[in-house]
């Protein structure tokens, strides 16, 4: 069965107005009416930031606020594991998007907050006060403490009192209604505190796995060449090169290339590789597309250069050493087995006739 289409898809894009690219992606925009976020392109192209973090950056900003997204709570929502997850929050963290802050509760439990900003570029500088216009102060009641420095947000005034003069009067034949008694003025809610906005932390160094462009290049290793040139391996590594268009059509070589290569054909000649043995080497298994053939040359009669032969001398096994054995003798007095090159006497006996002559040469 062929490939299935989407009809629905291919009827929308045939209504998009305007001349449809050449290349590229084509959007077909359905503007939303329920359920959807707004995400600022500094987010959803950010340059340094990767498709996780920025995925996972989308989903806490799609997320009701109170909601939890510890690293747990994220991973049960996703499909990347925790570490994955970890590693885009901090991302996020470096880049000024969250700020995880560790805040005391009044039963000296500490938890852990996390906040998430939209837009952090257009939060103003902590460095730079004057840029928060405060036209009015916060007005603070006596009996509460100071708030902190960061504080920074204004409670709304109370709304006005109606002037007496504003009341109507009771109609002829009711009873006048009590005067309402005005309500006491509500205390000013104490200001929020406002998180302080710290500049984010420099990114930790990473060791690129990819070396930049720019980067210098090893230098090439050089042609192999034969050990004693002679005229008759250039003529057959000439015609080799020069064969090969036979082969490959791919593999049309000029003079001048033939020339420069000669020399690395001759050595694998040299080393008694068969010319057939060559050409399937040289060339099998070709790059789709083949750009450079020459270079592809170059490269295989350097990197896949076999060995020289080993000789005669070489493949023979070498013989174990002969661990020569020294022979047991009888000790022509006793009897006795010892181990010695020559028949004689064993050690005692020796030692027993040294001893006797000494006895007799001294009595002597």
């Amino acid at each position: 069965m062929d490939t299935q289409q989407n009809t629905a898809l291919t009827r929308a894009l045939a209504e998009v107005p305007g001349p449809l690219p050449t290349r590229g992606v084509i959007h077909v925009v359905i503007p939303h009416t329920d359920r959807f976020t707004v995400v600022g392109n500094h987010l959803a192209q950010h340059p340094d930031l990767s498709c996780t973090a920025i995925g996972i950056a989308v989903l806490i900003q799609s997320l009701p606020q109170g909601t939890e997204v510890s690293i747990k709570a994220l991973a049960a929502r996703c499909r990347e594991g925790e570490k994955r997850i970890a590693a885009a929050l901090r991302e996020l963290e470096a880049h000024g998007y969250l700020q995880r802050i560790r805040h005391r509760l009044t039963d000296k439990k500490v938890i852990t907050r996390t906040v998430f900003c939209n837009q952090p570029t257009a939060l103003p500088h902590p460095h730079h006060p004057a840029a928060q216009p405060h036209p009015h102060p916060c007005p603070r009641p006596a009996s509460t403490a100071p708030e902190p420095a960061s504080a920074t947000a204004c409670a709304p005034a109370p709304a006005p009192t109606p002037a007496p003069e504003q009341i109507s009067a009771p109609a002829p034949g009711q009873m006048p209604a009590p005067a309402p008694v005005p309500p006491a003025a509500p205390l000013p809610p104490r200001a929020p505190l406002a998180l302080p906005v710290q500049p984010p932390p420099p990114a930790p160094p990473s060791v690129p796995l990819v070396p930049p462009p720019t980067a210098p290049k090893p230098p090439r290793p050089p042609l192999p060449q034969p050990g004693t040139p002679t005229t008759e391996l250039d003529r057959a590594a000439t015609a080799l090169l020069s064969d090969l268009r036979r082969h490959a059509p791919r593999f049309t070589l000029s003079e001048g290339d033939i020339r420069q290569l000669a020399p690395a054909v001759a050595a694998w000649l040299e080393r008694e590789a068969h010319p057939d043995a060559i050409r399937r080497t040289l060339t099998d298994d070709l790059p789709q597309p083949l750009r450079h053939p020459v270079k592809l040359l170059r490269h295989r009669l350097t990197a896949l250069l076999p060995p020289p032969l080993p000789g005669a001398c070489d493949l023979v096994v070498p013989a174990r050493p002969r661990v020569v054995v020294t022979p047991f003798q009888t000790c022509d007095d006793c009897d006795r087995a010892f181990r010695s090159p020559a028949p004689g006497h064993c050690r005692d006996c020796r030692e027993t006739r040294e001893h006797r002559g000494a006895d007799v040469h001294t009595a002597a």
